[in-house]
């Protein structure tokens, strides 16, 4: 992985390169860029896919600043990340993790021409269900955090119905899920890192304002919500679709939250799709104005 400087501390990333059509993928809690290995190659060349691994518990080295690994700072680091690498006209892709909707919201948006939010945290869904309430409450209380993640290594704790097992329908290889939970079992920045995070959660009336707030954002969206997910309310989907000015609804079936691991063909044709017809749209419909 490639490496970038920003406020908070280092991170690493890869990046597919070429002169194609630029998307900056996000993970979630407990997960790294291979979150989204196989939509990448299912994209193949025609496409940059620049994707980060933010500091939310699987990254390999712990930020200088921990007290800005927060949902608001999270999304901050996302905007610079695209200010790093010098991104323009990208498509932000979301998945499991909804905390870029402060960047659409708040701004700086204009490198971003559009977003995709896929089975994320939305509206007063944050943390998510039992494993994100469950993060957040061993953070809470000293050892139970180091405890979870020990606890990660084993498989029956993984599949375990309420914990990872509703995180995706099909199982997620074991040595993806070993590479994305090693950091956080290792190293005690990276824990330091991951409950700064988990106690972070936005306020009731925050996350409102928050809703509010994404009226605003104008840019086509696609808003791709797994049909049968038992973490994002299934009518979180139709609800942001009608929010966001320009969104339109994509449901994808046989996958729980973590569609680019069940279904990563269906979304890599949904985000080719994006960018070939929604985005050039919206193009030709500045220049004509």
């Amino acid at each position: 992985m490639a490496t970038v400087a920003l406020s908070a501390g280092e991170i690493e990333y890869t990046d597919s390169g070429g002169d194609g059509p630029v998307l900056v993928m996000l993970h979630g809690v407990n997960m790294d860029a291979t979150l989204w290995s196989r939509v990448v190659a299912e994209l193949g060349p025609g496409y940059r896919c620049v994707c980060p691994t933010l500091p939310l518990g699987s990254h390999r080295r712990p930020v200088r600043r921990p007290e800005l690994v927060t949902h608001r700072g999270v999304a901050a680091m996302v905007g610079e990340l695209l200010e790093a690498l010098d991104l323009h006209e990208v498509t932000l892709v979301l998945n499991d993790w909804g905390g870029a909707q402060f960047l659409l919201a708040e701004g700086p948006t204009e490198r971003i021409a559009g977003a995709v939010l896929v089975a994320c945290e939305a509206f007063d869904n944050f943390p998510p269900g039992l494993p994100g309430r469950a993060v957040a409450t061993s953070a809470r209380i000293p050892g139970l955090l180091w405890l979870a993640m020990q606890l990660q290594r084993y498989r029956w704790f993984r599949r375990a119905p309420g914990a990872w097992g509703w995180m995706s329908k099909h199982p997620v290889p074991d040595d993806v899920m070993d590479r994305w939970f090693r950091p956080a079992q290792q190293d005690a920045g990276v824990r330091r890192d991951l409950r700064t995070f988990a106690l972070s959660t936005p306020s009731r009336a925050e996350l409102a304002a928050l809703a509010d707030r994404l009226e605003t954002f104008h840019r086509p969206t696609l808003v791709v919500w797994a049909s049968e997910d038992r973490l994002m309310p299934r009518e979180h989907g139709p609800r942001l679709a009608r929010l966001l000015p320009r969104a339109r609804l994509v449901e994808i079936e046989d996958s729980y939250t973590l569609v680019p691991q069940d279904q990563p063909g269906r979304l890599a044709r949904e985000l080719a799709r994006f960018v070939a017809e929604d985005l050039r749209r919206a193009v030709r419909s500045e220049d004509a104005g």
